[in-house]
């Protein structure tokens, strides 16, 4: 005899809900006992020690090298003072020129987004074939003065130099490398804040304002009395040497901290 579709219904879903139950209650139990008895981490003993390795001997080359006299000299006998927060990527020296403010901040960052191609075109061409079939590497190889010397790695400084609330500030965007400042581009903001800050806002009105020429296109005479600008304010050799040797200090200390940090996390 044919149920009626309600009974129908209800005997289907009967059905479904007891077939359905043993399924939950299965999975149920199977979660709750891979959880209770999941091992620890079995990776973790292996990964601490191995950090404890790397601290170790990050440590033992601290001690072998010593700070380089660049830095120590700079730091000693420099009108700048240092600002050198730990855990912070980015360094901040200011000092006072009569009655202006000026602020040179770098970033080692700079360090990890170093591509040496991008600063050496011949790079590409090393393997292209010499005349007499031999390459490029073999004839490197062959000589005896040995491996050619590594690119200076380009150091981006932020220079402002300010003048009291009200009077503006210019930004000068600078490149420090192989002991040398590169000038790049010298703005002026009527709102010094616009320079010190990176944030979207001070972006967006950064592209508001007329930048000027780029500088290479400045008259000659121009150019070299805006670098001797920058020199009477401490912008000069000294500081293009010191940024890049204070960089691999500054990174060194700061991957020793990171080290510490991610050991002390496993082993808690």
């Amino acid at each position: 005899m044919r149920l009626p579709a309600t009974a129908a219904s209800r005997t289907t879903a009967t059905l479904l809900r007891s077939s359905a139950a043993p399924l939950r209650t299965t999975t149920k139990a199977f979660s709750t006992t891979a959880l209770r008895w999941a091992p620890a981490g079995e990776v973790d003993e292996e990964l601490s020690a191995k950090l404890e390795s790397e601290l170790q001997f990050e440590g033992e080359l601290k001690e072998a090298e010593q700070v380089p006299a660049s830095v120590k000299d700079f730091l000693d006998n420099s009108p700048f003072k240092l600002q050198d927060t730990p855990g912070k990527e980015d360094v901040v020296l200011t000092r006072q020129f009569g009655n202006e403010t000026i602020t040179v901040s770098f970033s080692i960052s700079d360090l990890s987004n170093f591509e040496p191609d991008m600063y050496n075109e011949d790079s590409a061409l090393g393997d292209e074939e010499l005349p007499g079939n031999e390459s490029a590497a073999e004839a490197e190889e062959a000589g005896a003065e040995g491996e050619e010397p590594e690119t200076p790695i380009p150091c981006r400084l932020n220079v402002v130099v300010e003048k009291g609330s009200g009077k503006g500030c210019l930004n000068i965007e600078a490149i420090a490398q192989d002991g040398q400042i590169m000038v790049e581009n010298f703005y002026y903001f009527s709102d010094p804040k616009i320079a010190h800050s990176a944030d979207a806002t001070a972006a967006h009105a950064a592209n508001d304002v007329y930048p000027g020429p780029p500088f290479g296109s400045l008259d000659e005479d121009l150019q070299m009395l805006m670098e001797r600008y920058l020199e009477e304010r401490g912008v000069n050799q000294a500081l293009a040497i010191f940024v890049p040797d204070y960089m691999d200090v500054k990174e060194q200390r700061e991957y020793q901290a990171w080290l510490k940090d991610v050991k002390s996390f496993i082993d808690e």
